[in-house]
């Protein structure tokens, strides 16, 4: 009991751990680095950056890239940095927890926490967080609940698993597969990627690595290269 507790408390500091570059964590968002600094109180001194402070350069961890994406998916649909803002500190202070979009609670308990906000502040952000269905009750934006229906939650606990792409494509994060890699079938993608750049065609990896040529060619799209099936394979003879 004692050492499947210590592998939970393991797990859980993993996530923690600086392990995206800034760089990457902008491509899986689709954001710009630029826009990932800004959205990060890099410096300790900004007030109006709406996620956690970072040092300048440093990577993102886990429950970072994962507030990351939450919060690409509010700006997409036009809500205000400050609105965003507000909302993060109301959620974390009434959720207990210091990373809330990154919360199962926020999925489920978040309509309800900001409408309540609401009723504090009729101009806070729940405002627009939130839409009236004809039924007279609320719902998430439609892109916002696109982004966190592509997210596994830990028991009812934080994200602990992200379909980077969406529920239909195979590419996954998770903190516990190739140290938080984006994988499929286990495998990272950079390392499917560091095959197709030593020149192997698909068949190539599909015999190397033992998974399906749907699942390379995938990867590989997700690497950003469109991949050439006319390569010949490198080891044929």
């Amino acid at each position: 009991m004692a050492a499947k507790r210590q592998n939970i408390e393991l797990w859980k500091s993993r996530l923690r751990v600086p392990a995206y570059r800034v760089e990457d964590a902008a491509r899986y968002a689709d954001i710009t680095a630029q826009t990932v600094a800004r959205w990060h109180n890099v410096t300790g001194t900004s007030s109006r950056a709406p996620l956690t402070t970072k040092l300048p350069r440093e990577a993102l961890s886990y429950l970072q890239l994962i507030e990351l994406a939450v919060v690409a998916s509010m700006r997409a649909k036009g809500i205000t940095l400050a609105k965003i803002r507000g909302a993060r500190d109301y959620l974390a202070s009434q959720l207990k927890t210091e990373h809330p979009f990154a919360d199962y609670r926020f999925q489920t308990d978040g309509k309800e926490i900001l409408i309540d906000y609401k009723e504090i502040d009729p101009k806070g952000p729940g405002e627009t967080l939130l839409t009236a269905s004809k039924g007279g009750q609320f719902a998430w934006t439609s892109v916002l609940q696109r982004r966190l229906d592509q997210f596994e939650y830990e028991r009812g606990g934080i994200v602990n698993k992200w379909h980077v792409m969406g529920r239909n494509k195979p590419i996954v994060i998770d903190p516990l597969i190739a140290f938080g890699a984006p994988n499929v079938s286990n495998i990272p993608t950079w390392a499917i990627r560091e095959h197709w750049n030593s020149n192997e065609s698909i068949a190539d990896i599909v015999d190397d690595l033992g998974i399906p040529p749907n699942l390379v060619e995938t990867a590989l799209e997700f690497e950003g290269i469109k991949p050439d099936r006319a390569r010949p394979n490198l080891w044929a003879s």
